[in-house]
């Protein structure tokens, strides 16, 4: 009898042992794939950035918000202000370059650090200056939180300072 249970506790740890063999090659096999995605989801927001940029500095702000998500949910946090939703967003943006002549100047953006924290969410955070046509200079730093959707990644919480 001991002997019948000393082979079936052979058994039962060799099983075992080939379950976890198995469970840690599967594991080893997601990683590269992982890291993939979050190099594919890096590069994605990236152009999602880019195409902002581009769109801002010819003076197209509707292409530039499209880079954020359309929902009275937005997060948008400059200065001292906080406001809710695209549409109060994008008049708080028009108010201050666009209208009466001001201009939309020179946007361009440094030291970004994009941190994929899940398949679908992200973290930025970067500086940014603005050059005005008048050669003025307005700077300063910003963190976004993006959320991938099926039209793409889209800033979901904007905090500019």
């Amino acid at each position: 009898m001991l002997r019948t249970r000393r082979t079936e506790l052979r058994k039962v740890s060799g099983i075992a042992g080939v379950l976890l063999l198995l469970a840690a090659m599967m594991g080893a096999q997601t990683l590269p794939a992982t890291a993939t995605n979050s190099s594919d989801a890096e590069a994605a927001i990236r152009a999602e950035l880019n195409a902002q940029l581009l769109a801002w500095n010819r003076g197209d702000l509707r292409g530039y918000m499209q880079g954020y998500w359309q929902s009275p949910e937005l997060t948008f946090f400059a200065g001292d202000q906080a406001s809710a939703g695209w549409e109060a967003a994008y008049q708080r943006y028009r108010a201050a370059y666009v209208g009466k002549g001001r201009g939309m100047g020179k946007l361009e953006f440094g030291k970004l650090q994009v941190e994929v924290l899940s398949p679908d969410a992200a973290f930025v955070r970067g500086s940014w200056q603005l050059t005005m046509k008048d050669g003025s200079k307005r700077r300063g730093l910003f963190t976004v939180v993006l959320k991938r959707f099926d039209e793409g990644w889209r800033i979901i919480h904007d905090h500019s300072s």
